[in-house]
């Protein structure tokens, strides 16, 4: 297989394990883009950063379950399989990733064309056109509100991830879903279920393109209709642990005024799916603050009112944990346009493999990064975009 120049030779020095209790990868959903992941989980595992809860929405939850359900040696190769598979070029079309491309202008068009293939001929092992199309299926069916079959995708999943090492639970590993029928958000985790494809699918269902799942008679879209990172769902665990939380988002909540309908279209795209990282931590900080204030309260109560219901209740909410919060956002090209969450070329998982390797790098070289916080707070918080401009 092919390999990114960015993985041909490490940047970054394999570190000790960080002085925390456990390491958590957070994959939001964002279809092409996912390929980022990709890269970021390189940079960690050649730094020897192997999570031990992984929790992904959509492309996320795909992502997770190459990376739970396979040894640490063999998941980069299998991210790597995953993504080339999916980028093959489809009608039997030439790979033509060497081919040089000048200007934005020429690479959006680039980009233009390989994404209507992608709409008329689908991602090999992923996703294929519905034949009949849903307007002639039996009205009532899955396939009467969808465009696209994802059996190819249950087919490589099952090819490419060891499901019983999932279940075994050496690794946390969490999806996010949504289910059609109450609108309720819900995670299959291996905490509390058996995991299989169906879960993972069910993740990145989204709807009208893809079919909802059925898991034990309900049905399930895309868990980005409702929130497109597991950030809440991990932090908000119980017990607490002392945390480094690897946040790798594929949509920018920050962006410019659109100046024209392409442009209203991606940046609306943007806002809905960015899950606002940075509001979500800093609510968690406050959050947290309170956490920490409220258990050197408890400690400082007298034992007759450590036994009131009241206490009980604040001990159920105390946490002095610490927390790192790092986060990895990608930025997307002018030139990707409103096609980039459905772009599957390889030249362009190729720019985004890299894009996410170099930025973890990048993000590695800051020691604070896996260092514990002392603030009052017990939360540390990295954005390379903002602290680690170099």
């Amino acid at each position: 297989m092919s390999r990114p120049q960015s993985s041909r030779r490490k940047s970054h020095i394999a570190t000790e394990r960080p002085p925390f209790e456990r390491i958590v990868l957070l994959l939001q959903g964002g279809g092409a883009l996912g390929s980022y992941q990709g890269g970021v989980y390189q940079a960690l595992a050649e730094a020897n950063l192997h999570p031990d809860w992984v929790a992904g929405i959509s492309i996320g939850a795909i992502n997770s379950a190459l990376i739970a359900g396979n040894p640490p040696e063999r998941r980069v190769e299998k991210l790597r399989d995953f993504w080339e598979s999916v980028t093959t070029p489809p009608f039997g079309a030439p790979d033509v990733t060497w081919l040089e491309i000048k200007g934005e202008f020429a690479h959006s068009l680039v980009n233009r064309a390989r994404s209507l293939g992608t709409l008329l001929g689908g991602a090999p092992g992923f996703f294929a056109p519905r034949v009949p199309p849903p307007y002639l299926q039996p009205s009532g069916s899955v396939e009467a509100i969808s465009y696209y079959d994802v059996t190819p995708l249950k087919a490589t999943l099952e090819r490419l991830v060891d499901f019983d090492l999932i279940n075994a639970g050496a690794m946390r590993f969490s999806v996010g879903a949504v289910n059609v029928r109450t609108g309720n958000f819900v995670y299959f985790d291996n905490a509390t279920h058996r995991i299989g494809p169906q879960h993972v699918i069910a993740s990145g269902s989204l709807p009208p393109g893809f079919p909802p799942t059925e898991i034990e008679g309900e049905y399930y879209w895309d868990g980005g209709l409702v929130s497109n990172t597991p950030l809440q769902w991990v932090l908000d665990s119980r017990p607490g642990q002392d945390t480094v939380a690897f946040q790798i988002d594929l949509w920018s909540a920050r962006g410019e005024v659109p100046i024209d309908l392409p442009t209203a279209e991606t940046r609306q795209k943007e806002i809905r799916y960015s899950s606002r990282t940075r509001m979500a931590t800093d609510q968690f900080k406050k959050k947290q603050l309170l956490r920490r204030a409220t258990a050197q309260l408890l400690a400082k109560l007298p034992k007759d009112l450590l036994q009131t219901p009241e206490a009980a209740m604040l001990a159920a909410e105390a946490d002095e944990k610490v927390y790192n919060l790092i986060q990895l956002i990608y930025r997307s090209k002018s030139y990707e346009g409103t096609c980039k969450d459905y772009e599957f070329s390889r030249r362009t998982m190729e720019e985004h493999w890299k894009s996410g390797y170099n930025d973890a790098v990048r993000t590695l070289r800051h020691p604070e990064v896996l260092q514990r916080p002392n603030g009052l707070d017990g939360v540390f918080t990295f954005d390379l975009a903002y602290d680690g401009r170099e």
